[in-house]
């Protein structure tokens, strides 16, 4: 997945019926697809923005804010900012006086992100080194600080153009996502393919028996009533779902009171397609029914399921 614009176009959607303006500052590592997602907000109807010189971005949120057109607005800044860059965790805070303000940061694996440098053959803005390897390496230490201030972190490592724009609609969608309610999404991924970069927490449901041994379980994914109640069957399953339960409720109220927008809680197992699945769809459940607002989303099964 490059950087580079698509040939298509689509048709935008209306954003934020709630009324509530925001700004949401895109930015992240090379590479990782942040004019696709940039794209991908503006078909929600944010006006989308690339490249705003940061020394701007303060006027820019008092001209939003004043806005009769400009609703939402989503800025990618990255390091084609140059030295100012260091300033952006800074000059955040005054412009969060002015807008609710959003950071949402984009990665992927190193080795991803060489083999979609080498597929595209762009070179790599920092243009510092003979590698595009050390270029990343260098790109990660400039903006450390600002992944440290990031809202919310998404790994787009196993994502195409198309999975990363569902992903961001998935994310950003909703009416209520304006608001400052936290969204928790009950990731499941496989760890034979990699540990979520933008997992805040992660727990490993290897210990549980797999579904994957069972013939007729083996192509279907957690989601099937058959294999989830299977998974369920075992005493440790309903203990372990206890005890993180009771975790999660400890944990969420503080979470809201530091006013944290998005968590991602992460379950893996082997292959990302029968326990991880069911936990996170459990876990959903779970903290949906005690209000929370929460999105279940599954890494590693096919798209639809």
């Amino acid at each position: 997945m490059s950087d580079q614009p698509p040939s298509e176009s689509s048709t935008p959607a209306t954003h934020g019926k709630n009324n509530q303006k925001e700004i949401v500052i895109v930015t992240g590592i090379s590479g990782a697809g942040k004019a696709s997602a940039l794209r991908a907000f503006e078909d929600l109807g944010f006006h989308a923005v690339d490249n705003l010189p940061l020394e701007l971005l303060r006027d820019f949120a008092g001209l939003v804010e004043k806005s009769q057109d400009i609703e939402s607005a989503a800025i990618v800044i990255d390091v084609r900012e140059g030295p100012t860059l260091d300033r952006l965790p800074e000059i955040l805070e005054s412009v969060k006086m002015i807008l609710p303000t959003r950071v949402v940061f984009l990665d992927a694996q190193d080795a991803v992100l060489v083999r979609r440098y080498s597929e595209t053959r762009r070179p790599h803005p920092l243009r510092i080194s003979d590698t595009v390897w050390r270029s990343i390496v260098e790109e990660r230490q400039l903006l450390d600080p600002i992944r440290n201030v990031a809202d919310t972190l998404i790994d787009t490592s196993n994502f195409n153009v198309h999975e990363l724009r569902a992903d961001i609609q998935q994310r950003f969608g909703q009416e209520d996502q304006a608001s400052n309610r936290l969204l928790v999404s009950c990731l499941s991924f496989g760890f034979k393919n990699g540990v979520p970069l933008d997992a805040d927490m992660v727990f490993d449901v290897r210990f549980l028996p797999n579904p994957h041994f069972v013939p007729e379980f083996r192509k279907k994914t957690g989601k099937d009533p058959r294999v989830a109640e299977y998974v369920r069957s075992f005493p440790q399953t309903m203990e372990f779902l206890g005890r993180v339960t009771d975790l999660m409720f400890y944990l969420l109220p503080h979470y809201v009171h530091e006013g944290k927008s998005y968590l991602t809680v992460a379950f893996g197992c082997t292959g990302g397609q029968h326990r991880s699945v069911m936990m996170a769809e459990d876990m959903a459940v779970r903290l949906r029914d005690a209000g929370y607002q929460v999105k279940a989303i599954h890494r590693d099964i096919p798209r639809g399921e």
